[in-house]
Formats: structure tokens, sequence, C-alpha cells
């Protein structure tokens, strides 16, 4: 969990103190259990849920799993959706698969971090020995703003033929999510932070985002800072992913290059996030695919989901079981005996679930 280490942020003119993460709670605890609430979502979100299901049992992990169906056909009953955001208020950490978009219904995604105040979404895009890939030794942090932007879900045709859509920027978020990622950053010995902007034509909007990165930065003079423009730094994740540490972004701009960083370390499979607000700690895959064709056939790579729960853990304090079953899922990737077939191999979810237990059991 992150501390606060510098002065508040409230010694900046415009903006609230910003919350980081350790003013959450871990969790309601009953019998010595921690509740942590449990979505599995669509697609393939239940299969790969049941691996770490099945792996929390076996390691006797002290957690207990209040499981809730929030899928798009659910999602059509607003008791369904109330259930869930009412449930992670409650236990304030969750585990969450990809609720599929459905084009007549709002409530999916956005809403619910919406609902919730997830503010700060954090995607770890790292390197596996095992995973053969055009890059190695990348290791970065990508940290979205996840409640406004584009996806402020403010849009209207004006008239016949003409849609506009809202892009909201405030100097508040701003400044929150900015402290957040140089938090972050100390935190977890970071060494630089990377303003992500389109501030040469969105000059009012990305002109205030950078700014507020900027006036951040100040505070925090032992990390180096620095700011790039979108496009160019989806070249430079092409060409040089290493000079990237952490990466600080309005909320599109997070979408894009935290699932093109996903596809330099080896797809959706393997890359972990989570969605952090002022009191509820939301842990998910950082590629949002549902794989929706392969539901059912168990053929799923867990490590995303698997390594979440990993760093929900740690988030719990639970810190040796979190770090086993992250050193166990990277054995099983660089032994290359017990893949899924989007890393190569020919292994089904069950068994790359098995894998990691076994790889845990020697790591004992």
């Amino acid at each position: 969990m992150l501390r606060s280490i510098v002065r508040p942020l409230k010694t900046i003119t415009g903006c609230k103190a910003a919350s980081t993460t350790s003013s959450i709670q871990p969790g309601t605890k009953y019998g010595g259990k921690t509740t942590v609430t449990l979505i599995p979502g669509d697609g393939v979100g239940p299969e790969i849920c049941e691996s770490v299901t099945t792996i929390f049992k076996e390691m006797a992990v002290p957690v207990e799993f209040e499981t809730i169906d929030l899928t798009k056909h659910t999602l059509k009953d607003e008791g369904a959706f109330n259930m869930a955001i009412t449930s992670l208020k409650r236990n304030g950490v969750g585990l969450k698969g990809v609720i599929n978009r459905s084009a007549d219904f709002r409530h999916h995604n956005v809403e619910f971090r919406g609902n919730l105040d997830t503010y700060a979404n954090v995607v770890r895009c790292m390197s596996f020995d095992g995973i053969k890939t055009h890059h190695t030794g990348i290791d970065l942090i990508a940290i979205r703003e996840n409640t406004e932007g584009e996806y402020s879900c403010l849009e209207h045709e004006s008239v016949p033929g003409v849609v506009e859509c809202f892009k909201v920027i405030t100097r508040e978020k701003s400044l929150r999510i900015a402290k957040f990622a140089f938090d972050y950053a100390l935190e977890h010995k970071r060494r630089k932070v990377t303003c992500i902007h389109k501030a040469n034509i969105m000059k009012l909007s990305d002109g205030l985002f950078k700014q507020c990165c900027k006036e951040v930065s100040e505070l925090y003079p032992t990390i180096d800072y620095d700011e790039q423009i979108v496009d160019n730094t989806c070249q430079q994740l092409v060409i040089n992913p290493q000079q990237f540490d952490v990466m600080v972004m309005p909320n599109l701009y997070g979408n894009l290059v935290s699932n093109l960083a996903a596809g330099l370390v080896g797809g959706a499979g393997v890359v972990p996030s989570k969605s952090y607000g002022s009191e509820i700690a939301v842990f998910e895959p950082g590629a949002r695919h549902t794989w929706m064709e392969m539901k059912g056939m168990y053929v799923a790579n867990p490590v995303a989901m698997v390594l979440s729960s990993a760093f929900m853990l740690k988030h719990l304090t639970l810190h040796d079981a979190g770090d086993k079953l992250i050193q166990a899922v990277r054995n099983v990737i660089d032994k290359q005996s017990c893949l899924t077939i989007d890393l190569g191999g020919k292994a089904k979810t069950r068994d790359m679930t098995r894998a990691i237990l076994d790889e845990v059991e020697l790591i004992n």
C-alpha cells in the first residue's frame, strides 16, 4: 500500500489533498479471514477466476470471496449492478473479470469505475524470460486517470449526422492522479515519471493535465520528470520501451498505451492491473478482453488474473503469500513446460493452474 511521503497536495492552489491507498482499509474481516468481492465477469472470466479460487484454497490463504454474478446480461437488472457496488464498498477490496460491453446498456466498466471513484488504474507490463518477444527487460507502469477525459460519457447528436463528444479534464482530478503517480514511484523505488499528453493539439484540456503534472513534479525532487506527446510515446514504446518507468496519462491514452505495452510483453494473458479509489481497491486483468469465443473451452491463460490476485494479497498485507505466488508464476513461464496456447503451448487453464501450485510448493 502507498504511503503519503511528501507534503499534502492541498499546498497546491485549487486542489484537495489526493488520497493514497494508505487510507484503504484492507477488507472486511470475519473469523480471521478477509472478505473480498469477486466478480468473474463475462467470457473466460469465470474460468480464470476459478484458477484463483483453486490456488487460494490450496495455499490456505485467509481470504473469503463474496461472489457477485455481474455480466453483460445481469447488468440489465439494476439490482445486480447495485449489489456489486454495495459489496465492493462494504469489503473495500475486489477481484474482477471483464464485463462485456453492451451497445444498448451503459452500465459496464466505465460506469462501474465512476460509481466507485476508482480514479487510478495501474497496469504493470513486465518481461518474462520464458516468453519470446522482440524486446526484453521491460518493466513499466502505466497509470491512467480513470474517471474523466473522453470516458466522461458526455455525447449527443446535436443535429442529424453530427455527434459531439465532450472531453472533460479538471484541475482537481489531474492533480490527484499526478500525485498518485509520484507517490507510487516513491513507494516502489521508481526513478522517473513521464507525463503522456497531446497538448500540442488539445492545448486547453491536455495543456491543463500537463501543467498539473509539472506542478506536482516540483514536490518530488528525487524523481526525474519528463513529458512526451502520446503519438511519439507509441512509437518509442515499439522502438525502445526500456526508457519508460512510470507513465501517467489521461483516460483514453492510458487505455491505448497500456494495451500496446501489454502486446510487447506477451499479450493480454500476462498483464495484471489494479484500480484505486480513496477507500476501494479493485484488482483485474490489465487488458480488457473477455475472449468470448473461447468461453467454456478452458484454454485461457490465467496468469493475468493470478498475478492480479497476488498483488491483491500484498495489498491485504499478506506479503509472503503474494510474493510466493508471483514467483511461482514466473517459474512456470520461464520453464516453458506448461504454457497456454496464447504463449505458444498446449496447456489448458487448469493445467497451468496446477503447475503454478506445484511451483508454490517448491518455494515452500
